[in-house]
């Protein structure tokens, strides 16, 4: 299970720099469905999650018996299988246009992060509700601090962007 749970974080470091290189440029074809976003708050956003993300995975790691850090880490993985199909798929489609991270989020995470999750119930070590409330838990929590990380990483970036 650990050397699964490290593609995790392959995956979601890939995921997350392909949205870095070309998202914000990006946001602007997107801008009927939500603000464009510059370079600086979204690297400082997706920096910061991104390491939530490897805080989240060593936390596992290190205190395996841990139910809290289990279940943070499955809903890292749930709702970053869901941030592959939600935004990522239905903008690429909606838009007719590439969204960054598509490519990522279909080829890296849902299948790896669908493996680690086909693992933990292969183990007994899950259930469909532990899967659904953790993932209801983490993804509102990222999603909350998405527009507060943007708000500091325009304040914290301006001087080098």
């Amino acid at each position: 299970m650990e050397s699964l749970v490290i593609l995790f974080l392959f995956a979601i470091t890939l995921h997350n720099l392909e949205e870095a290189l070309w998202l914000p440029a990006w946001s602007n074809y997107a801008s009927k469905f939500h603000k464009p976003v510059g370079k600086g708050e979204f690297h400082f956003a997706v920096m910061f999650i991104t390491s939530l993300a490897y805080l989240s995975t060593f936390f596992y790691l290190f205190f395996p018996n841990s139910i809290m850090a289990k279940y943070i880490l499955i809903g890292f993985l749930g709702s970053m299988i869901i941030n592959a199909i939600f935004p990522h798929l239905l903008a690429t489609i909606i838009l007719k246009r590439y969204s960054p991270g598509l490519l990522t989020g279909i080829l890296l995470n849902i299948p790896i992060n669908s493996l680690i999750l086909y693992q933990f119930f292969q183990s007994n070590e899950l259930t469909f509700r532990e899967l659904f409330l953790s993932i209801l838990i983490v993804g509102g929590v990222l999603l909350s601090l998405i527009p507060v990380l943007f708000k500091i990483g325009t304040s914290v970036t301006k001087q080098f962007y």
